[in-house]
């Protein structure tokens, strides 16, 4: 197994993070990568020498003070001042796996050659990155545009000595870990602050983590609804491939054809049924969780792009001779597609609970709150209440931070993305759906017992003895929190190939 992965101008998508992340490969640049960022980095610096005229960023303050000239001498003073500046995070910690994923991104966002960075620079997040060394980042602090400069800075402390650092579980001061490796700061160039500064890192780093895992929580949702079909004894003509044919949204067919699937030779399914129609939490699930489904592809080819990019400003263009202010720093694409995310990842919170509601209410032959003796027994009542506080937070945090924008910077940054709080709002719903996701399968593994002798398809039946081994029957009260923890872990480490989430 190949345990290096070289940086290059080679596509990055989901499935290559996925692996670099969960199989701990070591980063290394290519000489591809090599030669682009010392290009970059010669070409500005004769420019700078041969042209003394301002440059945004370069050799002029920043934002609002963009037309302030900055004498030769302080060029690089200039690009620690900003570093330091703007390292105004508050707020919780970021998760080391989205820092981990910050790190990856913004070196291969460098590594393209049109940023004008020291070679060293970029070879010192790689150190940083392949001996786990990472910087402590906050939340909140950053609007979406001019880059996610807050959490970006904090990112860059460490380079320059500053800052705080995470050493497998303990907080440690950067220059104390900088020592142990012998490490020097680095002496920022013309450019450097800005280059590491300007970038969206940030909500990229949270959206391909939200991805990685909202196409395993995506397919887990189809597997545990279909448990809750047979488990409330539903009828399977909803899923007939003619239906979907008759309406062909792409996640719509792909769903149905999972449940046919899902539910082959399943003996409840294949059973005469009493109910005409079921309700719609059952019946609609290929035309809800297909709808999700396709804006988690919508969400993803909009990362896929970003991540493939260059998102810091001026950019610089060798073959050209161009030095050029822009603005692929703005976050919008991300901001709209993390708004739309949530929304999608919500909702397949929102049909999950109601099959919770539906399996607790005594219908169908099932006891009220699925338990021996009611009454005595509280069963799992009030899981649903759990599911249904969770959902109704989800739909507080489906509001679309991207909406809004507030005037900064003196007016010279006027609209702003917000796409960082659209990461970081869509994070928790991630979290809060992997919960609601728990307690249905909770639920449904308990009603299906109610089912017997008759049984669910081999799949869902070996799937559920799984489950089982973690979750047993509940035959009378006990602490059901524990359970839901332990269904949390159950789905949380489950391993699923990536030609099933991806595909």
């Amino acid at each position: 197994m190949q345990m290096t992965h070289y940086v290059s101008s080679d596509i990055m998508d989901l499935p290559i993070l996925k692996e670099i992340i969960e199989e701990g490969r070591k980063l290394q640049l290519s000489e591809e990568a090599v030669l682009n960022i010392n290009k970059s980095h010669d070409y500005l610096h004769n420019k700078i020498k041969t042209d003394d005229s301002p440059i945004y960023g370069i050799n002029t303050g920043f934002g609002a003070l963009c037309n302030v000239k900055i004498s030769s001498e302080n060029l690089s003073k200039l690009q620690e001042n900003l570093v330091m500046s703007h390292a105004c995070g508050t707020g919780e910690y970021v998760p080391k796996h989205v820092i981990r994923l910050m790190l990856l991104l913004k070196i291969q966002s460098l590594s393209y050659g049109h940023s004008g960075v020291q070679l060293k620079t970029v070879e010192r997040l790689i150190d940083m990155f392949n001996n786990d060394i990472l910087p402590v980042i906050y939340t909140q602090g950053s609007l979406g545009a001019s880059g996610d400069l807050a959490p970006l800075a904090h990112l860059a402390l460490p380079l320059i000595g500053k800052g705080e650092v995470y050493v497998k579980d303990k907080i440690v001061d950067a220059a104390q870990i900088m020592k142990k490796y012998n490490w020097e700061p680095i002496t920022l160039e013309a450019k450097e602050g800005l280059a590491l500064l300007n970038g969206t890192q940030f909500m990229s780093a949270y959206g391909v983590y939200i991805l990685l895992r909202a196409h395993k929580l995506s397919y887990l949702a189809d597997v545990i609804s279909a448990v809750s079909l047979d488990a409330f004894d539903c009828n399977m003509s909803p899923f007939d491939p003619l239906v979907h044919l008759a309406r062909p949204h792409r996640g719509q067919v792909k769903t149905a054809e999972r449940m046919v699937y899902l539910l082959e030779e399943s003996e409840i399914g294949k059973s005469e049924k009493e109910n005409v129609q079921d309700p719609y939490s059952f019946r609609c699930i290929p035309q809800v969780h297909g709808a999700s489904k396709d804006t988690i592809l919508f969400a993803h080819r909009t990362f896929k792009t970003e991540i493939n990019s260059v998102t810091d400003n001026p950019n610089i263009f060798v073959a050209e001779d161009k030095i050029i202010s822009g603005g692929n720093f703005h976050g919008q694409p991300l901001a709209l597609a993390l708004d739309y995310l949530s929304i999608a990842l919500a909702e397949l919170a929102n049909i999950s609970e109601r099959r919770t509601f539906q399996l607790v209410s005594g219908l169908r032959g099932l006891p009220d709150f699925l338990v021996n003796n009611p009454g005595l027994n509280s069963g799992f009542m009030i899981p649903q209440y759990t599911a249904a506080s969770i959902v109704s937070q989800n739909k507080q945090l489906a509001t679309p931070a991207s909406v809004d924008s507030i005037v900064s910077s003196n007016g010279q940054e006027d609209h702003v993305s917000m796409g960082a709080n659209a990461a970081t709002k869509c994070y928790k719903v991630l979290e809060n759906l992997e919960t609601v996701l728990a307690i249905e399968l909770l639920n449904a593994s308990q009603a299906l017992e109610f089912r017997r002798p008759k049984k669910s398809s081999p799949f869902l039946e070996s799937f559920v003895s799984s489950f089982r081994n973690a979750v047993p029957f509940v035959d009378e009260d006990r602490l059901l929190a524990d359970d839901i923890h332990t269904a949390i872990g159950f789905i949380q480490n489950m391993n699923i190939e990536s030609d099933i989430l991806f595909n």
